[in-house]
C-alpha cells in the first residue's frame, strides 16, 4: 500500500482506514517516494505511539546541532517545555478571551457588511488567526502584513515529505520566518511589553536557567507557523462541516450551528471538542516518530528507527471508543481526543487553538445564522501547508 490513500469525500476518512484499524491497525506502507513506514489506525495503538517514550521526533542516535525548538525528545524537550509552559500555559490564554471573542465579532461583522458572497478564509479564518498571533507575540498592527505573509510562508515549510526543491524552498522560508523573529526578540529585550514573547524573555527557572536567543526565536517562529495556519484550516474547515451537515447525527450539522448562536461556555466548548474530534487528521496529522528501540506494538514488531506514521481520524472513528463515530454528537461520553496529540508532546497551543474557533463559530453563527455554502463541499479546493491541510478558500452566501 502507497500512501496517501484516495480520499472520495474531504470531510470522510478514506475507507481504507476503517479495513485496517480493524484487520491491521499496524500495517507496512510505502510513502510517495518509497520508504517504508508503519501505518498506525487504532485509537489504542495511536494513543501509545504518541505517549510513549520508545517512540521519538528523531531516529535513534541522530543528532541535529542547532535544533533549539520544542521538536525534539528527552531532556531537551523538556526543559523547554517547562519554561515555555510558565508564560502559555490555559491561565494567561483565558486572559485572551475577552480580546479574542471580539476580534472574531469584528470580523464576522466586516463579513456581513461586505454583503454575499464572501470568502469564509480571507474574511475570517486567516485574519483573525493572524491578528490573535500577531497580538500573543506583540507585533505592530502596521507591520502586520508582512508578518502573515512570512507566517503563511515558513508555516508552509514541508520538512516531512517534501522533494528536493520543495525542502530548499522550505528552508528558505523559515530563514526568512525565524530572521524575522530574531527582530521581534531584540525588540523585546529592549522594550518589553505586555505580552508572550516579553514574558518569554523574563521567564526564569533556577533549575533550568532561562531561555537563550536561539531557543526564544525558534519558539517565536514556531508559534508564528503552527498557530497561524493551524488556526485558520481549523476555523475554515469547521465552518464547512458544520454547514455541509456531512453527519448522522440528529438534528445534524445544521442543527449545531443554529445551537451555536444561542450556546456558550460549556455547551460551545462541546460543540468545538466534538468538532475537533472529528477534522483532527483532516486538516493535519501530528509529525512522524520513530521507534527508538525494538518494540511490540498492537501485536506487531517494530525495529528500532521503524518510521511510524499515526492517523488521528483513524483513531477516532474508532467504534471501540466513540460509539457512531461519524456523527456530530457533542458532549458524547467517550475517551479522551487525541486532535492536539497525547503525552509529553501536547500541543502547547491547544487552548488558544479552542477559543479561537469556539470564537469564531460562534460570532458566525450570531451575526449570519443563515450561512450557507455557496458551492457544493466536494468542490472545495484543499491546499496543504507542510503537515497542515486546510480549504484554500471557502465561499459562502446568506
Amino acid at each position: 500500500m502507497t500512501l496517501p490513500f484516495d480520499r472520495p469525500d474531504p470531510l470522510t476518512p478514506p475507507p481504507q482506514y476503517a479495513r485496517l484499524r480493524a484487520e491491521a491497525p499496524v500495517a507496512r506502507v510505502r510513502l510517495p517516494d518509497g520508504r517504508p513506514a508503519w501505518l498506525v489506525t487504532s485509537y489504542d495503538a495511536v494513543a501509545t505511539v504518541l505517549s510513549d517514550r520508545r517512540f521519538g521526533l528523531v531516529p535513534p542516535g541522530a543528532s541535529y546541532p542547532g535544533n533549539e525548538t520544542l521538536f525534539q525528545d528527552g531532556e531537551a524537550h523538556a526543559r523547554l517545555r517547562r519554561l515555555v509552559s510558565k508564560a502559555f500555559g490555559p491561565r494567561a490564554v483565558e486572559g485572551m478571551r475577552g480580546r479574542v471573542e471580539r476580534l472574531a465579532d469584528e470580523h464576522a461583522a466586516a463579513l456581513a457588511r461586505s454583503g454575499p458572497p464572501a470568502d469564509v478564509v480571507a474574511g475570517l479564518a486567516a485574519p483573525l488567526s493572524v491578528t490573535v498571533i500577531g497580538e500573543l507575540l506583540g507585533v505592530d498592527a502596521c507591520d502586520r502584513e508582512r508578518f502573515g505573509a512570512l507566517a503563511g510562508s515558513g508555516g508552509g515549510a514541508d520538512f516531512v515529505f517534501g522533494d528536493e526543491a520543495e525542502l530548499a524552498a522550505a528552508a528558505r522560508a523559515w530563514e526568512d520566518l525565524t530572521a524575522y523573529a530574531a527582530t521581534l526578540v531584540a525588540a523585546r529585550r529592549a522594550a518589553p511589553r505586555d505580552d508572550l514573547l516579553s514574558s518569554l524573555i523574563a521567564v526564569r527557572d533556577a533549575g533550568d536557567g532561562r531561555l537563550s536567543d536561539g531557543e526564544l526565536v525558534a519558539m517565536a517562529a514556531t508559534i508564528v507557523s503552527a498557530g497561524h495556519l493551524s488556526a485558520r484550516n481549523a476555523i475554515s474547515a469547521a465552518v464547512l462541516r458544520l454547514l455541509s451537515g456531512t453527519d448522522g447525527a440528529p438534528g445534524g450539522a445544521r442543527g449545531a450551528w443554529a445551537a451555536l448562536a444561542r450556546e456558550d461556555g460549556a455547551g460551545r466548548a462541546a460543540l468545538v471538542e466534538e468538532v475537533l474530534r472529528l477534522q483532527a487528521g483532516v486538516t493535519g496529522e501530528p509529525f512522524p516518530r520513530y521507534a527508538q528501540t525494538g518494540l511490540d506494538l498492537a501485536g506487531t514488531p517494530i525495529g528500532a528507527g521503524d518510521l511510524v506514521l499515526v492517523r488521528l481520524e483513524a483513531a477516532h472513528h474508532d467504534p471501540a471508543h466513540f460509539p457512531d463515530p461519524g456523527a456530530l454528537l457533542p458532549g458524547r461520553r467517550s475517551s479522551p481526543s487525541l486532535a492536539f496529540g497525547h503525552g509529553v508532546h501536547y500541543c502547547l497551543g491547544a487552548p488558544l487553538a479552542r477559543l479561537e474557533v469556539g470564537a469564531a463559530l460562534g460570532a458566525l453563527a450570531r451575526r449570519l445564522p443563515g450561512l450557507r455554502l455557496a458551492d457544493p463541499a466536494d468542490k472545495v479546493e484543499w491546499v496543504r501547508d507542510g503537515v497542515d491541510l486546510g480549504p484554500a478558500a471557502l465561499h459562502v452566501t446568506w
